[in-house]
């Protein structure tokens, strides 16, 4: 893989975004604000970078990683001329679900969960790419920090109304919210109730560990969830059976499965869940960790090869001169 000696780098979510500047053999990072989907995306994401990059050595490469992105909203040559002013010559721009992919995956054939506050889970393989919920907080997002955090809730609730079994959940739920007959008038009225309710998923996991069955089923159901998502991504994609391209003539890989996300990395019950979930349905297919973070598959982003498919949901705009080289 050639990555350009001088890049730009922006991981940008709706709770906060990352960049990091490399030029010079010097790697600067910055967390700055988030990016709304409900408004132009490449107008913030260029507002961002200004904010915080000098100006850098000609022929600098951006690559861009946007939560939530959508077709229209994705306009690399516009984010291009906006940027032009600090040394941007080219711009690769994609939905993080790709960057999300080329992190724990690379440029393997497989799946790839990404959970956070929410949760999309993107395939990539003979057939083509192939993306799995993401379908937000209302509607979808299954196994995500939002979906663990408010199954621990509605427990918490049914427990204080007599409805379900006894959990340590519904003490959890009054120390993190407050009184629970106010709990769900407070949380509609709050603008940062999904966030708020995501952030429950961690009292979830401490009381699973903790021993609490229900707690636990909550973070079981979520890895099935999870896994549900990523052996359907393969079976889309066609990497169910398929073996995933190398780098060397002498053969290739079993296509792959992994995550990224906070929720998995925090919690090894859910991860452990997953693997067996995901071997016991797709035993061809090998499950591992993640081969590195955000930033390196964003790195990766701007070197995916000519003919791979994730090269679909890429778009580019630019030089792909590097001055540094």
């Amino acid at each position: 893989m050639v990555v350009p000696s001088s890049h730009i780098l922006v991981d940008a979510g709706q709770t906060g975004s990352r960049i990091r500047i490399v030029a010079g053999g010097r790697v600067v990072d910055h967390e700055v604000d988030p990016v709304h989907t409900d408004r132009p995306v490449v107008d913030q994401v260029a507002e961002l970078i200004r904010s915080v990059v000098p100006k850098t050595q000609p022929g600098a490469q951006l690559a861009v990683g946007v939560s939530g992105l959508t077709p229209a909203a994705t306009k690399p040559q516009q984010l291009l001329d906006l940027v032009g002013s600090v040394g941007v010559t080219r711009v690769v721009l994609t939905h993080d679900s790709v960057s999300s992919y080329l992190a724990a995956n690379a440029f393997e054939f497989g799946a790839v969960c990404a959970v956070g506050t929410g949760v999309v889970t993107l395939g990539a393989g003979p057939s083509g790419t192939a993306r799995v919920d993401g379908w937000g907080h209302l509607f979808g997002d299954a196994g995500s920090a939002y979906w663990i955090g408010r199954a621990g809730i509605d427990a918490a609730l049914r427990a204080y109304d007599g409805r379900g079994g006894d959990t340590t959940l519904m003490v959890a739920a009054t120390e993190h919210f407050g009184s629970l007959p106010e709990l769900y008038m407070q949380l509609q009225g709050d603008p940062d109730r999904v966030s708020r309710t995501a952030g429950f998923a961690r009292s979830v996991a401490e009381s699973a560990d903790g021993g609490d069955h229900i707690a636990g089923a909550i973070i079981d159901s979520a890895a099935v969830e999870l896994a549900d998502s990523a052996v359907a991504a393969l079976g889309r994609c066609g990497a169910l059976g398929s073996a995933s391209p190398t780098t060397e003539e002498s053969g290739a890989r079993q296509s792959r499965v992994s995550w990224t996300g906070t929720v998995p990395a925090a919690n090894r019950r859910l991860r452990e869940r997953f693997v067996t979930e995901v071997t016991t349905r797709a035993p061809q297919v090998a499950v591992r960790e993640p081969l590195g973070d955000t930033m390196s598959g964003l790195e990766r982003l701007l070197a995916v090869p000519v003919g791979h498919p994730l090269t679909e949901l890429v778009a580019d705009a630019g030089s792909l001169t590097d001055a540094g080289t």
